[in-house]
């Protein structure tokens, strides 16, 4: 099983780093009993990485396949916390508690940013292990690929292993797009670290995007339609039509700000409609009740594009669901970290959708430390997750198949693209917001008419609420300002004087980006803010 393969990685076990198996492996001269420390035993095997071209027809496909794991469970140490997702806090469909100890994302629920916050700086320190990671099994994949100048003369042997060579090369694409990709959401700038050390200097959007765009197409190349070791299609590990819409939503931000190239929109509709086109292919859909996304027990279905898919037996637990989307009061006994803006819920559509979204059993408005609506998305569904559940289950659904829907129908609008399909991609996902079978058409929730691009946006902030979407959507779109003004925020219900956190930062352009902490640019000469 995948996760216990992690859970059973060389790494996980001694606390070290799979470089040691490379190091190992390459005809290393290293005598282990001489190295005092662990890490020096990987940095061993870090040099030797430029070998690796005239080493590789050494290595078994398996090694680079343990590698690849390996990946994972970095991938897996740095999302197991909120502090991936900790920037989304500035939206308007996010709230925290407003005292106490959540200053962690308070700071960025009332705008003001701070450099030093201890999520970002964990955030950099974990990311910068999954770069160094990811960088050997890169240049060993590229080498055992390199290595062969005629497929066609390979043995059936050597033609399997050259294939999984070529698969594992494209998710290794995937996931470091991936990476680069949230980074640049997050500080508006990235090290695009190729190799074993950290990029020598930070590269700006364009020439991040340029980057990711390249190692995305060569990903959609080498990706199977389903990858052979996903439980579901898309679950942990991704296939072509996941790479197709991480492309997607970085067409996307390219196209807004600040970059502002609209010719992206174009790219954003073709890749799009790639995936609906292939859907089968690649086993996406949208689940047909939308509640069921969010029960443990379904935490790996069909609307995943890509997820991260944790499981406690394996000692991959994920601690952003349960106990801390609750309040701290009893019975519930939640930890207040993730709760609903009031005014956000106040606006929301009353359909099966809202119910769905919010803890509709939960007298929100009685609770005596602080008056916020549940979001089931996090605490969980009635029943289904334990108060006190601090360690679940839960999947990370980093692109569902909503998601691609919505963007098509916004980026085909956008680019002057708008046919039939691009109206049926938004009337699917409102179809099944109202309890209705979403491929069936229905003229009382249909739309045919109107600015398609605007009401794919509307349609976006109440789907993805408290999925930590909404902030980029608010930043690609330049609408901050308006979305967190004071009356935009207000509740309608005059028993609520205001928002938990008002805002109290800059919220125009100059402040959508987090600061890199300057505790990370000490150790990387060449970086600045």
């Amino acid at each position: 099983m995948f996760f216990n393969k992690i859970k059973n990685s060389k790494k996980y076990l001694a606390g070290g780093s799979l470089m040691l198996l490379i190091s190992l492996t390459l005809n290393s001269c290293v005598d282990i009993d001489e190295v005092s420390d662990v890490e020096d035993i990987i940095a061993e095997g870090i040099a030797r990485a430029e070998d690796i071209q005239d080493q590789a027809s050494e290595l078994e496909i398996s090694d680079l396949d343990d590698l690849v794991l390996n990946v994972y469970r970095s991938y897996y140490d740095l999302l197991f916390l909120n502090g991936y997702n900790v920037p989304a806090w500035a939206g308007d469909d996010v709230t925290t508690l407003n005292a106490a100890s959540k200053d962690e994302f308070r700071s960025f629920d009332t705008m003001e940013f701070d450099s030093e916050n201890p999520r970002m700086i964990k955030y950099h320190n974990d990311m910068a292990t999954v770069l160094s990671d990811l960088a050997l099994p890169v240049a060993i994949a590229e080498s055992f690929i390199g290595l062969v100048t005629d497929p066609d003369a390979l043995s059936e042997t050597e033609r399997v292993e050259f294939e999984r060579a070529q698969l594992l090369y494209g998710e290794l694409l995937f996931v470091r797009s991936l990476s680069f990709h949230q980074t640049l959401r997050m500080f508006g700038k990235v090290g695009l670290t190729i190799e074993d050390t950290p990029a020598a200097s930070l590269s700006d959007h364009l020439e991040a995007y340029e980057k990711i765009e390249e190692d995305l197409l060569l990903a959609i190349d080498l990706l199977p339609n389903i990858h052979p070791d996903a439980t579901e299609p898309g679950a942990a590990r991704p296939n072509k039509g996941s790479a197709r819409a991480l492309l997607v939503r970085v067409y996307m931000d390219w196209a807004g700000f600040p970059v502002k190239d609209v010719t992206k929109y174009v790219s954003a509709s073709d890749q799009a409609k790639l995936v609906i086109d292939n859907k089968s292919a690649h086993g996406f859909d949208l689940e047909a009740n939308f509640g069921d996304l969010w029960l443990e027990a379904n935490a790996n279905n069909k609307e995943s594009c890509f997820s991260f898919v944790f499981d406690k037996s394996a000692s991959l637990d994920n601690r952003k669901y349960g106990q801390v989307g609750l309040p701290g009061i009893a019975p519930l006994n939640g930890w207040d970290e993730t709760s609903a803006e009031i005014r956000f819920f106040e606006d929301f559509p009353e359909q099966p959708r809202k119910d769905a979204t919010y803890r509709m059993d939960l007298d929100w408005e009685a609770f005596p430390t602080q008056p916020n609506p549940v979001f089931s998305k996090v605490a969980g569904p009635l029943n289904d997750l334990q108060n006190a559940a601090f360690s679940t289950d839960r999947s990370d659904f980093w692109i569902r198949y909503a998601d691609v829907l919505l963007m098509y129908a916004e980026a085909s609008a956008r680019s002057g693209q708008i046919t039939a399909l691009s109206w049926e991609a938004l009337n699917q996902v409102r179809r099944r917001a109202e309890g209705l079978p979403f491929e069936a058409p229905d003229a009382s929730v249909d739309l045919t008419t109107g600015d398609l691009a605007e009401l794919a946006v509307t349609e976006r902030k109440w789907e993805f609420a408290g999925e930590w979407l909404r902030w980029y959507d608010l930043v690609r779109l330049e609408r901050v300002a308006d979305a967190l003004s004071p009356e935009a925020r207000k509740p309608k219900n005059p028993a609520f004087s205001g928002p938990s956190n008002p805002v109290t930062g800059d919220t125009s352009t100059n402040n959508y980006f987090s600061k890199i902490p300057q505790s990370i640019l000490d150790v990387n000469p060449g970086w600045s803010n």
